[in-house]
């Protein structure tokens, strides 16, 4: 049996989500994320997605077509989401840092715009709620985006919110490493 860290992450989040919640995928990339909160919402809840590519628009919403599923794909940046997500009891927000997979490499998340993506997500978390970050590093994203995210994590109030990082000392070559904020 082979668990994927995208197996890992949905095991972790399975239990945040619920039939007619409300979810963010911060960073759509190939839909996958939208596909999977788009089945744990079901027909009644509401899935929002971001990306700044329209590749990524573009592949998420075949992928959501041949699936029969629905939800709101814009065509911005994360840390834009408070500009089109109005409700402000979201259940969970889903974020993959790095690169479109198969996609421009200079195309990647950035520090700043995703530490106010995180920013504005808390605003829109409810309390309870999830957020999950898997951040990429090494190779051509580099490590001063997972830096600077987990510097900022760090500073957070412990009353607050509840943050679990990951780490997997038997994967080589800087595997992804995921983090869990719950919002107290």
């Amino acid at each position: 049996m082979r668990i994927t860290m995208t197996d890992w992450i949905h095991q972790v989040l399975d239990g945040y989500i619920k039939e007619g919640d409300c979810c963010i995928d911060a960073t759509m990339g190939k839909g996958g994320d939208t596909y999977y909160l788009c089945s744990k919402t079901g027909i009644d809840g509401k899935v929002y997605a971001f990306d700044v590519q329209e590749d990524a628009l573009r592949q998420t919403k075949e992928k959501l077509d041949k699936h029969e599923m629905n939800a709101k794909l814009i065509l911005d940046g994360h840390e834009h989401m408070k500009k089109y997500v109005k409700e402000s009891e979201v259940s969970c927000i889903k974020f993959n840092l790095g690169y479109l997979p198969g996609g421009d490499h200079h195309l990647a998340t950035k520090t700043n715009t995703t530490i106010e993506a995180i920013q504005a997500g808390f605003e829109l978390l409810k309390t309870g709620g999830i957020m999950s970050i898997c951040i990429y590093s090494g190779g051509d994203s580099g490590f001063e985006e997972r830096d600077g995210v987990l510097e900022y994590l760090s500073q957070l109030d412990d009353r607050k919110y509840f943050i679990a990082r990951q780490d997997f000392p038997n994967k080589r070559n800087n595997p992804p490493m995921p983090v869990f904020i719950i919002k107290l």
